[in-house]
């Protein structure tokens, strides 16, 4: 019996796609039409923005808690969130969390280094490429890592958060970020994190200067494989 997923969403147009990639891509190992039990539970977005922008972290946890907490009375087993930037709140959560959560930067780590890839540019909000979050976990297996400029990470902000968590894709925005990845490379880069869950809508394997690392199909897959465990087991 495969374990049942807890999504512990932020950002609508993400988790959606996180959710997709699980119920399409389950059948693969589950067989036809089949995909372990999804639950989701997404607080407004305002409610998380209003902590972020003053850099309040612990608060962003209390909120990812409070998902943690209905998303186990729903029957979880374990948890993912489909947003990179609140993942500088898990600190914060892990410790008192009812359920086991799988780290998307964890999960993007080890895919790079299971590709062979040295040397990583990490693309996100603002927020998520200043933190740590993803210079930790590639650090940890020997990575190396590279950010954009300042001044690229203030523009990919904003078509991050006034566009795609709009469900706004233009083609001047896939351009943009193009010409960030294409500079990534130039420094020496061999593959990308689209660490911002909504990037994969405009950026793909198929138009970046640099191989992708999908932050959110990458974490719904490896959802996949631990709900595929038999739950007897994994209890």
């Amino acid at each position: 019996m495969p374990q049942h997923i807890g999504i512990a969403a932020c950002s609508a147009e993400g988790a959606a796609l996180c959710y997709r990639t699980i119920c399409v891509e389950g059948a693969a190992l589950l067989g036809p039409h089949a995909h372990p039990e999804v639950s989701m539970h997404t607080p407004s977005l305002a409610d998380y923005m209003a902590h972020i922008y003053r850099d309040d972290w612990p608060r962003v946890a209390e909120l990812m808690l409070a998902s943690a907490d209905k998303l186990k009375k729903a029957g979880a087993d374990f948890l993912i969130c489909p947003d990179n930037t609140i993942h500088q709140a898990l600190p914060h959560v892990l410790p008192r969390s009812p359920l086991p959560w799988l780290h998307i930067a964890d999960v993007v780590a080890a895919e790079a280094a299971a590709r062979g890839f040295r040397r990583i540019g990490v693309t996100g909000t603002r927020w998520l490429v200043d933190s740590e979050v993803y210079p930790e976990k590639l650090s940890a297996r020997g990575l190396e890592y590279v950010r954009p400029s300042v001044a690229e990470r203030d523009a990919c902000n904003r078509i991050i958060m006034d566009e795609l968590v709009r469900s706004t894709f233009t083609p001047q925005s896939v351009a943009y970020f193009q010409r960030v990845i294409g500079g990534l490379k130039d420094g020496g880069c061999d593959a990308v994190v689209l660490g911002c869950t909504e990037i994969p809508l405009i950026i793909n394997d198929a138009n970046s200067p640099l191989p992708t690392l999908d932050s959110t199909r990458l974490l719904a897959r490896a959802a996949l494989r631990r709900a595929a465990e038999d739950k007897a087991l994994a209890a």
